[in-house]
C-alpha cells in the first residue's frame, strides 16, 4: 500500500527530513517535552475524582507532612485515583506503540488496533467468555484478548492486501468491525446479566478497582515493547522496499509477521486493562510520522516507537482530564473515556483526509455501468416480486406463535379472533416496517453510490445512518413518549447534519474516493461516540434500549410509526423515475453529464437530498441497520447491470428481502428470545463486503 497516497501536502518520503523545514530541536528534545506535558496532565488528573480529596490533600500526603483525613486521602491515593492514572499511562503508551508498529508493517498511516479490527476482536473474546459464564483472571483473560484481536487482524490485512490505495485498509477494516460488533451486541443482549457493565466497558474505561489488572500486564507491555525496539534496525529497512531489505539480510515477511504479532498484543494488553480506547494507537503515531519530516531521527523506529507511545499516553489521560472537567468527577464515573478519545480521533481523520493528496483512488465507473440483456432483467424482476411476496406471507404466518394462512385471512376481513388480531396487530407492523426500511435504504445506497461514483459508498459507511440515529435516540432518550413523527423529524435532521459534514468536506476538489469514505467513517465513529455518552449520561442502567436501536430492530413498531418511510418512498419513486437517465450519466464522470446539458452539482444535491430523506426515515422506522445500502444495489447491479431503470426496483426488491429476511429470522430463531434484524444484516452483509474485497484483492477495482 501506498502510504504516501494519504499523507498531506506537507509531508515528504518517509526516511528524509525536509531542510527547509527542519526545527531547531531534536528527538530529545521532543520527548522531554512530551514527558513535561504527562507530568502536567497526571498531576492535574490525580486531583480529579468524586472523594473530597483535593490536591493540598495529596501534597501533604506525598511530602510526608500530616494532615486532616490524610489516611482517607492515601486510600483513595492507592485504590482509585493511581489505579486509574497507571492504567492511562499503560494503556495509551500501549496503543500507540501498537498503533505505530501497525503502520510500518502496512505502509499506511491510517493502520490501527481500531482499523484492523484489534479492538472489535478483542472486545467480541472477552464478552464471549463473559456471556458464558466464564470468570478468568486478569492474564487468561489477555490471552482470550490477544486470540481475538489476531485473528481479526489476520483478516483485515488478507483481506486488504494487494489493493489500489491505502483506504482499502480502513474499508476492510471498518466492515469486519461492524461484522464482529455485531456478534457481540447480540451477546450483550442475549446475556444481559452476565454481561452487564460491559456497554460502556466497551468504549473504553480507565475506570478501575484497585490495580490487579495494570500489574499484570505492565510486564507484557514492557516486554512487547523492548521487542518493537529490537525490531527497530529491521523495521527502518523495510522502509525502504523488500527487496533492499533482502539484500541486507531482512526477511520481509518474517518481520512483518513477528511485529502484528507484538502489535496485537500491546493492543489486547490495552483491551484487558481498559476496554477498546479508540483512535489512541491512529493520532498518536501519524502526529510523530508528520513531525518526521520536521525533526532529524524521528524517522527511525527506535525514536518513533517510544515516542508514539509517550503521545498516547498524552492523549488518553488529557481525554480523561477533559471528560471530568467537562461532564463532572461524579458523571464522569460512567462515561468511558474512549468516547472522548473517539471524537479527538475522529476530528483528526477528518482533518487527515481533508488535507490529502488522493492519488490512490480509482475509478468504479465501470463496476456501475455493466450493460446486462432485457430478458435477463425481466426474469430477475419478476423472480424477486415473487419472492418478496412469498417471504411477506411467510412472515406474517412465523413467529413466536405460528399462524395459518386462514388467520390471516379472518384478520383482513375482521372475523379473526382475539388472540389472532393481537399477533397479527403487532406482527403485520413488523413485516411491513422491515420491507419498506430495507426498501429505502436500497434506493438510498443506490443513489449514493451513483452520485459519488463510488461502488463502496453507502449511507452507513458514509455517516448518514450514524447522524439519523444519533438524533433518533436523543429524543427517544430525553422524550420517552415522542410520537412517530418527532422522532421522523429528528431523524432527517441529524441526516442532514450528518450529510453535509461529509459531503461538504469531501466536495473539495471533487468527491473522491478515499477522502469521502474516510470522512464518513470519521462521522460514524463520532456519532456512536456521542450516542455511547448521551445514553449513559441519561440513562446509563438501561443500555439495553440503546442497543437494540443500534441493532436495528422492528419490535413494538405500529403502523403509525412506519407512515413517514411509506410516504417518503412513494414521493421518492416519481423523482427517480425522472432522473433515471441523470444517474446512469453521473455515474460516469463530471464531463459526460455537462455535455448532455445537466448541471451537475444541482443534479448531486438534488439526488443527496432523496437518498438523505430515504436513509433518515427508514432509521426512525427501524433503527441502525447496516449494509443494506451497500449489498443490495451491488446485487443489483451483478443481476441486471448498470441501467439505474433497472438497478433501482430491483435493489429495492431486494432490500426489502434482506431485511424481511433479517426479521423473521431474528423472531424465530431463538423464539420466544428476539434478534434484532440489524445484527443478522451485518452478520450477512460484513462477510459479503469482505468478499467483494477479496475478489478484487489483485489491484482491479471492478466490484461486480
Amino acid at each position: 500500500m501506498n502510504q504516501t497516497a494519504l499523507a498531506p501536502r506537507s509531508a515528504v518520503p518517509e526516511g528524509r527530513t525536509d531542510p527547509g523545514r527542519r526545527v531547531g530541536w531534536g528527538v530529545p528534545a521532543l520527548a522531554a517535552g512530551l514527558i513535561a506535558a504527562i507530568a502536567v496532565i497526571a498531576a492535574v488528573h490525580l486531583t480529579q475524582g468524586t472523594a473530597a480529596v483535593g490536591a493540598a490533600d495529596l501534597l501533604a500526603l506525598l511530602g510526608g507532612r500530616a494532615a486532616d483525613g490524610s489516611d482517607d486521602a492515601a486510600a483513595v491515593l492507592v485504590a482509585s485515583r493511581a489505579p486509574r492514572l497507571v492504567a492511562g499511562l499503560l494503556v495509551g503508551f500501549a496503543l500507540g506503540a501498537a498503533g505505530a508498529a501497525m503502520q510500518s508493517v502496512s505502509r499506511n498511516i491510517l493502520a490501527s488496533p481500531d482499523t484492523l479490527a484489534v479492538n472489535a476482536g478483542a472486545h467480541l473474546a472477552i464478552v464471549a467468555v463473559a456471556a458464558f459464564g466464564i470468570s478468568l483472571p486478569v492474564i487468561p483473560t489477555g490471552l482470550v484478548a490477544f486470540a481475538g484481536g489476531l485473528l481479526a487482524a489476520a483478516l483485515v490485512l488478507g483481506l486488504s492486501s494487494g489493493g489500489s490505495g491505502p483506504v482499502r485498509l480502513v474499508l476492510a477494516g471498518s466492515a469486519i468491525a461492524l461484522g464482529l460488533s455485531a456478534v457481540t451486541s447480540m451477546l450483550l443482549l442475549l446475556f444481559a446479566q452476565d454481561t452487564v457493565g460491559l456497554f460502556s466497558w466497551g468504549s473504553g474505561s480507565l475506570a478501575q478497582i484497585g490495580i490487579a489488572a495494570a500489574r499484570s500486564m505492565a510486564p507484557v507491555i514492557v516486554v512487547a515493547v523492548i521487542v518493537l525496539l529490537l525490531l527497530g534496525r529491521r523495521l527502518d529497512i523495510l522502509g525502504l522496499g523488500d527487496d533492499a531489505a533482502r539484500v541486507v539480510g531482512v526477511n520481509p515477511r518474517m518481520t512483518r509477521i513477528l511485529t502484528v504479532v507484538v502489535a496485537v498484543l500491546l493492543a489486547a494488553a490495552a483491551v484487558t486493562i481498559a476496554g477498546p480506547i479508540g483512535f489512541v494507537g491512529l493520532c498518536a503515531p501519524a502526529i510523530m510520522r508528520l513531525l518526521a519530516p520536521r525533526i532529524r531521527g524521528l524517522h527511525r523506529h527506535r525514536a518513533l516507537i517510544p515516542l508514539a507511545g509517550l503521545a498516547g499516553v498524552a492523549i488518553v489521560l488529557g481525554a480523561d482530564v477533559l471528560l471530568r472537567v467537562f461532564v463532572g468527577s461524579d458523571r464522569s464515573v460512567a462515561v468511558p473515556t474512549g468516547v472522548v478519545t473517539t471524537m479527538l480521533g475522529a476530528v483528526f481523520l477528518t482533518a487527515l483526509a481533508w488535507r490529502m493528496r488522493d492519488t490512490g483512488a480509482t475509478s468504479t465507473a465501470a463496476g456501475l455501468t455493466r450493460v446486462r440483456s432485457v430478458r435477463r432483467y425481466l426474469v430477475t424482476l419478476v423472480v424477486a416480486v415473487v419472492l418478496l411476496v412469498a417471504l411477506v406471507v411467510a412472515s406474517s404466518l412465523l413467529g413466536d406463535a405460528k399462524l395459518l394462512l386462514g388467520d390471516v385471512a379472518n384478520w383482513i376481513t375482521g372475523q379473526a379472533g382475539t388472540g389472532v388480531t393481537f399477533i397479527l396487530d403487532t406482527r403485520m407492523p413488523r413485516v411491513l416496517a422491515a420491507v419498506l426500511a430495507g426498501a429505502a435504504l436500497a434506493l438510498a445506497g443506490a443513489l449514493v453510490q451513483a452520485v459519488s461514483r463510488n461502488a463502496l459508498a453507502e449511507p452507513g459507511i458514509l455517516g448518514v445512518v450514524g447522524g439519523a440515529g444519533l438524533a433518533a435516540i436523543a429524543v427517544i432518550t430525553i422524550v420517552p413518549l415522542a410520537s412517530a413523527w418527532l422522532v421522523t423529524g429528528a431523524a432527517l435532521v441529524g441526516a442532514v447534519v450528518a450529510a453535509s459534514i461529509v459531503f461538504g468536506l469531501a466536495a473539495r476538489g471533487g468527491l473522491a474516493q478515499n477522502r469521502l469514505v474516510l470522512i464518513g467513517i470519521a462521522v460514524s465513529a463520532a456519532s456512536l461516540a456521542m450516542i455511547t455518552l448521551l445514553v449513559v449520561l441519561t440513562d446509563p442502567f438501561n443500555s439495553t434500549k440503546a442497543l437494540t436501536w443500534l441493532a436495528g430492530s422492528t419490535y413494538g413498531r405500529s403502523f403509525a410509526a412506519i407512515a413517514p418511510v411509506a410516504i417518503a418512498i412513494v414521493v421518492a419513486i416519481p423523482l427517480l423515475v425522472a432522473s433515471r437517465r441523470d444517474l446512469d450519466l453521473l455515474a460516469l464522470d463530471d464531463e459526460t453529464p455537462r455535455l448532455a446539458g445537466i448541471d451537475v452539482s444541482r443534479a448531486r444535491f438534488a439526488l443527496l437530498c432523496v437518498a438523505v430523506v430515504l436513509t433518515a426515515t427508514a432509521v426512525a422506522s427501524v433503527g441502525v441497520i447496516s449494509f443494506v445500502g451497500l449489498v443490495a444495489p451491488h446485487a443489483a447491479r451483478a443481476l441486471v447491470g448498470g441501467r439505474h431503470s433497472r438497478i433501482l426496483p430491483v435493489a429495492a426488491i431486494l432490500g426489502g428481502l434482506l431485511v424481511c429476511v433479517a426479521d423473521v429470522v431474528g423472531r424465530t430463531v431463538i423464539a420466544p428470545d428476539q434478534l434484532p434484524a440489524g445484527l443478522v444484516t451485518a452478520l450477512v452483509g460484513a462477510p459479503y463486503f469482505a468478499w467483494v474485497l477479496w475478489r478484487s484483492r489483485a489491484g482491479a477495482s471492478r466490484l461486480v
